[in-house]
């Protein structure tokens, strides 16, 4: 397959892309329109605030000082939180942002809080007793936090939420902890095969990084749970390198591997005919409540938000389409009602990727958590450097 440049690096979340689905990955890089959501949102919310008050200098303060902490906590919450809003409002591909969310992210700093006070002799300690004297103490066992990492040779990049000492009964250092702070669901029992490769990607880097390191050891800490999980394992920096020389960025899309893990929750949909096409021949499930479809506009009511679609069946391996039996009511609203009255209005007569619609007896509801873009496979790519 043709390259078109080889300068390019990976990390762990580009990894992970790769090995789910190649096309994926291919089409992450291709600068398509970013899409937020609420999820990726809260988790940035909650580092970001992490990583401010780790970073809070009390030089000048009273250490017997007490009750402060619950107020930084709530004034750094508010701050990422408005911060974060104007970033996802300025994103071309969106649902509606959750106000009502911002409880969420201040459990979730409780949570991390909690996770990092678990480190210390002051496990258990209610935010409202910790003294400035506390969290300075506290504060001694993070070496560093949002670290950036990068390989000797410039190829493998990553970024740490926390290097902590980790410390015995007595409190002397017995070694490192790569701490990665997880704000989504927790695992069952252990961590999953993405998450034991990513810890054991920054344990390994680091210690490249850092050639006179103590013991090393990684752990994912989940803040919803407030539990911590070890990840154990062999030298993983080898297999990165080898991913990476299969990454290289190719003129043509690489072949995709299309299955209900990699093609769920895929935001490039509408650039790629593979799952599409997978779809018709049975391969993926049509049956789903919440399900992704291919359509061409029969009727629409600017008004009422009422539409008809006639669901369009793939002809080839390229995403070219015709028409089908299947043919099914809509009701729109919301953001994607505002979006096919754009897309209409531009003059688009093509068919329409229709993300994430709601499947209800024979209508299909599209609303705020709803996409409508262009069918628009993409068979070469647009970068050419």
């Amino acid at each position: 397959m043709v390259e078109i440049s080889s300068q390019h690096q990976l990390s762990p979340s580009s990894w992970n892309r790769f090995e789910e689905c190649p096309r994926k990955y291919w089409l992450s890089r291709q600068r398509l329109p970013r899409k937020a959501s609420m999820p990726a949102s809260l988790g940035n919310v909650i580092h970001n605030s992490m990583e401010e008050i780790c970073n809070l200098d009390f030089t000048g303060h009273d250490d017997s000082e007490v009750g402060w902490l619950s107020k930084i906590m709530k004034k750094t919450i508010d701050k990422q939180w408005l911060i974060e809003k104007e970033i996802f409002l300025n994103t071309p591909r969106r649902p509606s942002w959750k106000s009502q969310s911002i409880g969420k992210a201040r459990e979730g700093l409780v949570g991390a809080l909690n996770l990092l006070l678990n480190k210390t002799k002051f496990a258990g300690k209610k935010f409202s007793e910790i003294t400035i004297k506390d969290w300075n103490e506290i504060k001694l066992i993070v070496i560093s936090n949002e670290e950036s990492l990068i390989s000797n040779d410039g190829r493998l990049i990553g970024r740490l939420d926390l290097l902590i000492d980790d410390l015995d009964e007595d409190g002397n250092s017995k070694g490192w902890i790569v701490a990665d702070l997880k704000t989504g669901k927790p695992p069952n029992s252990i961590l999953s095969e993405k998450v034991t490769r990513q810890l054991l990607f920054y344990r390994d880097l680091l210690k490249e990084s850092k050639p006179n390191h103590p013991s090393v050891s990684a752990e994912g800490w989940y803040s919803s749970n407030q539990k911590i999980y070890s990840a154990d394992g062999n030298f993983v920096l080898d297999d990165a390198i080898l991913a990476w020389n299969e990454m290289k960025l190719t003129i043509y899309p690489p072949n995709s591997t299309p299955s209900e893990e990699s093609c769920g929750f895929c935001e490039f949909k509408a650039w790629c005919p593979d799952w599409w096409l997978s779809r018709h021949k049975g391969h993926l499930s049509d049956k789903n409540t919440f399900r992704d479809e291919v359509v061409r506009i029969i009727k629409f009511d600017e008004i009422s938000g009422a539409a008809r679609f006639e669901r369009q069946a793939p002809v080839d391996i390229n995403g070219e389409l015709t028409s089908s039996d299947v043919s099914f009511g809509a009701l729109i609203k919301g953001r994607a009602l505002t979006q096919i009255k754009e897309l209409i209005s531009s003059d688009y007569e093509g068919p329409v990727f229709l993300g994430s619609v709601r499947s209800q007896g024979k209508i299909i509801h599209l609303g705020d958590w709803s996409e409508v873009l262009p069918w628009s496979p993409l068979l070469e790519s647009k970068r050419k450097v």
